[in-house]
């Protein structure tokens, strides 16, 4: 489906209504959009950064998106402030924050106030809200009244040692523990672990995912992402500039077949996306060279039909199920 107005589709959701939120970067900032007919029309863009934090030169770009069970949107956007030279603490992670029914987005907000980047958001049913994001370690904040406080920043495990220029994602499973996908650096080993965080019982643990090594003297500077799935996960990520993907349990453990190595290749920086259907197909997507590629596999990760693509703008992938069952990708 094309997005109005040229607009660079980044992330997908669908909240409990089944109404459809869309984020977009653009020229002009990023900007949101909502549809109640699966795509078909959308509404009028909306500005995430409000006007009074719109300085000269200052360039938001939006990162992720979740989505509250009220229908409460959440962006977390970065901004060129390192560029611009300005304070350490504003090369930070900015959240901004939607109402159900209003017309604006609440005021931007500086979250962390501390040099990052890697930024993710999940949210759950329970009105439980993480950002996470990288700077030298893994940190997250949480939210538990929809975004509207945060707790301070707390560093996952001082353990794990991030691949610094790749990014994180973020998800709760069905069991209400949240998944963080991201990239170790260990030894220069770049390879994928899910982190489960019981943040009820604050209990971490972690699982490597990749099973196709990658030993590399520098960052890959890669995107990836998980998404929940009936029994767990799905994650997508890239390995060598090939991307895979595979079905997780609860535990992050891999599912037969196990690793899965599809015909898409990706650059840096370049999003990917993972679905699954009703009936245990899965499409996987991703972005390079401003073309948006899509391969279908089936159940039991045998792909469906050829590998197809389509030019579409920016570097994010943004897709959905609908509730009808149909695969829905923008571009």
């Amino acid at each position: 489906m094309p997005v109005p107005g040229g607009l660079q589709p980044l992330a997908a959701k669908y909240d409990a209504s089944r109404s459809l939120h869309l984020l977009c970067n653009s020229p002009d900032g990023a900007q949101y959009l909502k549809s109640t007919d699966d795509g078909q029309t959308f509404s009028q863009p909306i500005a995430v950064v409000d006007r009074a934090a719109q300085k000269p030169g200052l360039v938001f770009t939006a990162w992720d998106l979740a989505v509250g069970p009220k229908g409460t949107v959440h962006v977390v956007l970065s901004t060129n402030a390192w560029k611009l030279k300005l304070p350490k603490d504003e090369w930070a992670l900015f959240y901004a924050r939607l109402e159900p029914g209003a017309a604006a987005f609440a005021p931007v907000r500086n979250l962390n106030h501390q040099p990052c980047e890697g930024y993710s958001l999940a949210a759950d049913d329970r009105g439980n809200v993480t950002a996470c994001w990288l700077s030298g370690k893994l940190y997250a904040m949480v939210s538990h009244d929809d975004g509207l406080t945060f707790s301070p920043a707390r560093e996952i495990d001082p353990a794990f040692d991030p691949c610094d220029c790749c990014t994180t994602s973020a998800a709760y499973g069905a069991d209400g523990k949240l998944a963080i996908l991201y990239r170790e650096e260990t030894n220069n080993e770049r390879d994928m672990y899910l982190v489960l965080w019981d943040q009820g019982q604050n209990k971490v643990s972690r699982t490597r995912v990749s099973t196709t090594l990658w030993k590399i003297d520098a960052c890959p500077m890669s995107y990836y992402s998980v998404v929940p799935a009936e029994g767990g996960f799905l994650a997508v990520w890239p390995t060598e500039g090939r991307v895979y993907y595979a079905r997780l349990d609860a535990q992050g453990a891999l599912q037969p077949p196990g690793e899965i190595k599809t015909p898409g290749s990706t650059g840096m920086r370049t999003g990917m996306i993972t679905l699954t259907g009703k009936s245990g197909d899965t499409l996987v997507g991703w972005k390079k060279e401003g073309q948006l590629g899509w391969q279908l596999f089936d159940s039991k990760g045998q792909p469906s039909g050829r590998a197809e693509s389509v030019k579409s703008p920016g570097t994010g992938v943004a897709g959905v199920v609908t509730p009808a069952g149909r695969f829905l990708l923008f571009r």
